[in-house]
């Protein structure tokens, strides 16, 4: 019996004289090549799932940092907010305290050139 067989590029072609021997050789090698080609098709699902899975999980991992981001750009414009704010109102408490002083009794008091400390100052030049 004279059997065709292909190359797996389908390229080639042979015909094989095939007695009993032969045949159960070439039917092994069938079923292994169709065992492979089974193997080869489990290794390419496996590898596409984990494909997919890898690709997911750096798009979750792309998306947690934009969010981070986000918060970090809104509660940095707050803080730039308070920054504004205080510095204003130290400039408004800056201006109050300089008119404050020609009025004030604890800046003319003598006992201010003295070293102690502020609270004897206060409670000393207050009127009583």
């Amino acid at each position: 019996m004279f059997i065709a067989v292909m190359s797996e590029g389908g390229l080639e072609s042979e015909l094989l004289h095939v007695n009993a021997n032969s045949l159960s050789i070439y039917r092994r090698c069938e079923s292994q090549s169709s065992e492979d080609d089974d193997k080869k098709l489990k290794r390419r699902e496996k590898n596409r799932v984990a494909a997919q899975r890898s690709r997911k999980k750096q798009t979750q991992k792309a998306d947690k940092l934009h969010e981070e981001y986000e918060g970090l750009e809104q509660e940095n414009s707050s803080l730039k907010k308070e920054v504004q704010r205080l510095t204003e109102e130290r400039r408004y408490l800056t201006e109050a305290l300089k008119a404050h002083e020609p009025h004030c009794p604890l800046v003319h008091c003598p006992m201010n050139l003295m070293p102690i400390s502020r609270s004897d100052i206060i409670s000393s030049c207050l009127p009583r």
